[in-house]
């Protein structure tokens, strides 16, 4: 019996994929999480076979958490594998998801059967990955540092660069250099554009 812990903050989307999963005979979703903290904190407890988890949540992104998963079951010799359920077909999202540790990657209008035999191939070990997102995802690498991704996400939310020089502790000059650097990198002529750039093609 494959045992999964299910990361959806969409109550209905959970309770459509929870019954789905449950539906087949060989997995059961042994927990929901509303949030990326939480998922983390039931996969730590319940150490399930898979997580399966959407991208966009609260607390903690789906990238986020697949991370931190990854390391921690790397640390504790837990064989837990992620599967991303994701309405975004980016590339940039697919490649950062897959330098997190994610083994399955299916969109949410994907069929349902689609979706039990990715988390069979992934508890197995495998790998499972639509091939045209995995084409796309190596045709375009994503320029960005951590660090300038972490500026520009606060920069797109319109926070001027002494407010994100406090929040990520750095001076306003280091702000503005990383944010010159961005803009460069993605051809944009300000700020809000490289944001909206960088956002389309899912690095951020």
């Amino acid at each position: 019996m494959i045992s999964i812990v299910l990361a959806e903050d969409q109550q209905m989307i959970a309770g459509a994929l929870a019954q789905l999963l449950n539906f087949e005979s060989d997995m059961r979703v042994i927990e929901i999480a509303r949030n990326g903290k939480t998922a983390l904190e039931a996969v730590m407890r319940l150490r399930p076979d898979v997580l399966v988890t959407d991208i966009e949540m609260p607390e903690l992104t789906g990238l986020e958490l697949a991370a931190k998963v990854n390391v921690w079951a790397k640390q504790n010799d837990v064989a837990t594998k992620i599967v991303m359920v994701t309405a975004f077909a980016r590339p940039g999202y697919l490649r950062r998801a897959l330098d997190a540790g994610v083994r399955g990657y299916l969109l949410k209008d994907a069929p349902s059967e689609k979706l039990a035999e990715a988390i069979r191939v992934v508890a197995r070990g495998g790998k499972s990955v639509s091939p045209e997102l995995a084409q796309a995802a190596w045709e375009e690498a994503d320029p960005l540092t951590d660090r300038e991704r972490a500026v520009l996400r606060l920069a797109g939310l319109g926070k001027s660069s002494d407010d994100i020089a406090a929040a990520l502790h750095l001076s306003s000059g280091t702000v503005r250099n990383y944010l010159s650097s961005v803009m460069s990198k993605l051809m944009a002529e300000n700020r809000i554009e490289a944001f909206q750039v960088a956002k389309a093609k899912g690095w951020l």
